[in-house]
């Protein structure tokens, strides 16, 4: 059996095991949404023989939105977990970088998914938000590796194409989409959080693509 570390808030290191879920209590506590929602860990339980689920993450430096989501061997969309790693503003950046990726692994490690997808590309009104996001993203992507996951990596343009049919729909039609395509009874808030369920969508499409594309070439 496999065995990685990883940093937990309070500076201890401890072992999990490769594919090992942890329980609600463990989830990080400066996450916010449903990925403490039991009623959607047991119905993505139900659904465990999927044939892909993906993370996909939105990354900034005030709030990093997750969302897990799955396609079973139906071709059914069903969202797993979805919320947002709440910074505080005052904290260092460092600070803010090790919660992120304490977080993310805590999230990986619940969760399972195969792959994780982010954007590859970001837009910062100014250099220090752009290094900023940078470093975020870099984060996420040490976090996904260091559990022996791939990143997959697409464009905004791509990424609301996949899910809205245009590449340059506003952040209120991609939630719109996210909603409906996942049967959400509410739109995901923030909209960092509907973002990334709306990368992870991403993915799937464009996996389910290659595979037909493959298949027939």
């Amino acid at each position: 059996m496999l065995l990685r570390f990883f940093s937990i808030p309070n500076g201890v290191r401890e072992p999990y095991r490769q594919n090992e879920p942890l329980g609600p209590e463990r989830l990080p506590s400066s996450c916010t949404g449903s990925d403490r929602d039991s009623s959607l860990r047991s119905e993505c339980e139900k659904r465990y023989t999927s044939s892909m689920r993906v993370l996909g993450i939105d990354c900034g430096s005030e709030y990093t939105g997750y969302g897990v989501v799955e396609e079973d061997k139906d071709r059914n969309l069903l969202c797993c977990a979805v919320g947002a790693i709440k910074l505080k503003s005052r904290d260092a950046m460092a600070v803010k970088l090790n919660r992120i990726f304490v977080d993310l692994t805590t999230i990986i490690t619940a969760h399972r998914p195969e792959v994780v997808a982010i954007e590859d590309v970001f837009y910062a009104i100014n250099v220090k938000s752009a290094l900023k996001l940078g470093q975020v993203r870099g984060v996420a992507m040490l976090a996904a590796s260091s559990c022996g996951l791939e990143v997959a990596e697409y464009s905004p343009l791509s990424i609301k194409s996949a899910v809205v049919g245009y590449g340059r729909a506003e952040k209120r039609q991609v939630q719109q989409m996210v909603t409906r395509l996942l049967k959400l009874q509410e739109a995901p808030e923030p909209s960092d959080a509907a973002d990334a369920l709306a990368i992870a969508i991403c993915h799937i499409h464009t996996a389910a693509t290659l595979k037909r594309y493959k298949a027939t070439s």
